[in-house]
C-alpha cells in the first residue's frame, strides 16, 4: 500500500488539498499520514531559568489541542465523500516544514506528498516563491501540489511533459499504471525548440512501445515552452499535469517569467512533480 504524506496547517487551502489527497489515496489504494508541523519559540534559557520548560510545554500543549480539535473536521470530510475507509494516521511534529517532511519521509516510508499551494497567479510564484518549491527541490519522491482554486474533479486526462530522455520512460510507465487505476488517458507533450535534439526515430520508438497503453504523444514546434504547455492544458482538457523535475534550475529556467493575466487566470489544476535522479 502506497503511503501519502499530507502536510496541513488546517487552512482553507490545505482543506481543499485534503480532498485531492483523499481521492488520490482512494484511486491508488493508498493511506494518508497527516502531518502538522510547528516551530517552538527560541528563548535563551539564562533569562528564563525557572519557566524555560513551562513555556515549551505550554506551546506544545496548545499545538496538541489545536491538532486534536481540527482532525475530526478532516475525518468528517472523508465520511461525507464516502472515503472513511481510507486509512489515516497523524503526526504532530515540531520543526520547520521541510525538516519535518524529510523526517517523516524517512520514518514513515512515504511514497508521495500531497500539499496545497496558496493562490498563485503566475508560474514564477507557483514554483519559485512557495514552500512547495522547497519541498519539490529537496525531496526525492513525487510531490502533488494543489492550487487553492483547484476544486477536485474526476481525472480523465493526465498531461505528461517529456523530453524523450531514457530516464523519462520509467516515470511514464508509472504514470500509465496510475492512469489505468483512474480510467484516465495520458497525453504526452514534447515542445520541440530549435535547440531540441530528439530524433523522429526516438519518438516513433516510444509510440510503438506504448501503443497498447492509454497514451497519446503530442509534439509542438515552438520556442515558447511555457505558453505551449498552457495551450496544451487548455486545448487537451488536462485535469492534472505531471512534470519531471531533473533539477531545481530546470524549474528556474522554465518559470522565470510570469505569464499574462489572461492565461494565468486558467491556472487551476494540480501538478505532480516527479524527481528524476
Amino acid at each position: 500500500m502506497k503511503r501519502i504524506l499530507f502536510p496541513t496547517d488546517f487552512s482553507e487551502t490545505a482543506t481543499n488539498a485534503f480532498i485531492h489527497a483523499l481521492e488520490f489515496a482512494n484511486r491508488i489504494e493508498g493511506e494518508l499520514i497527516l502531518l502538522h508541523a510547528f516551530d517552538l519559540p527560541v528563548f535563551d534559557s539564562q533569562y528564563f531559568p525557572e519557566n524555560y520548560m513551562l513555556i515549551y510545554e505550554s506551546v506544545e500543549l496548545t499545538q496538541f489541542e489545536f491538532f486534536k480539535d481540527e482532525l475530526p473536521k478532516l475525518h468528517a470530510i472523508a465520511q461525507e465523500r464516502n472515503l472513511s475507509h481510507i486509512k489515516m494516521s497523524h503526526r504532530l511534529m515540531d520543526g520547520n516544514l521541510l525538516g519535518t517532511i524529510e523526517r517523516s519521509i524517512q520514518e514513515d516510508k512515504i511514497d508521495f506528498i500531497v500539499m496545497g499551494t496558496e493562490g498563485e497567479k503566475s508560474w514564477t510564484e507557483l514554483f519559485l516563491g512557495t514552500r512547495t518549491t522547497a519541498v519539490i527541490s529537496d525531496v526525492d519522491i513525487p510531490v502533488l501540489s494543489i492550487p487553492a482554486e483547484a476544486k477536485f474533479k474526476t481525472i480523465k486526462n493526465i498531461g505528461f511533459t517529456t523530453r524523450f530522455r531514457p530516464k523519462d520512460k520509467p516515470a511514464l510507465k508509472n504514470v500509465v499504471e496510475i492512469a489505468k487505476k483512474m480510467n484516465a488517458k495520458v497525453k504526452c507533450l514534447y515542445v520541440k525548440t530549435d535547440a531540441s535534439d530528439v530524433s523522429k526515430e526516438t519518438i516513433k520508438e516510444w509510440e510503438a512501445e506504448f501503443a497498447h497503453d492509454p497514451v497519446e504523444f503530442n509534439v509542438v514546434f515552438s520556442e515558447e515552452v511555457k505558453e505551449s504547455i498552457l495551450d496544451f492544458i487548455l486545448f487537451k482538457d488536462i485535469d492534472i499535469l505531471i512534470m519531471l523535475a531533473y533539477k531545481h534550475n530546470f524549474f528556474k529556467s522554465l518559470f522565470h517569467h510570469s505569464l499574462t493575466k489572461d492565461i494565468a487566470a486558467h491556472w487551476d489544476i494540480p501538478i505532480l512533480a516527479i524527481p528524476i535522479q
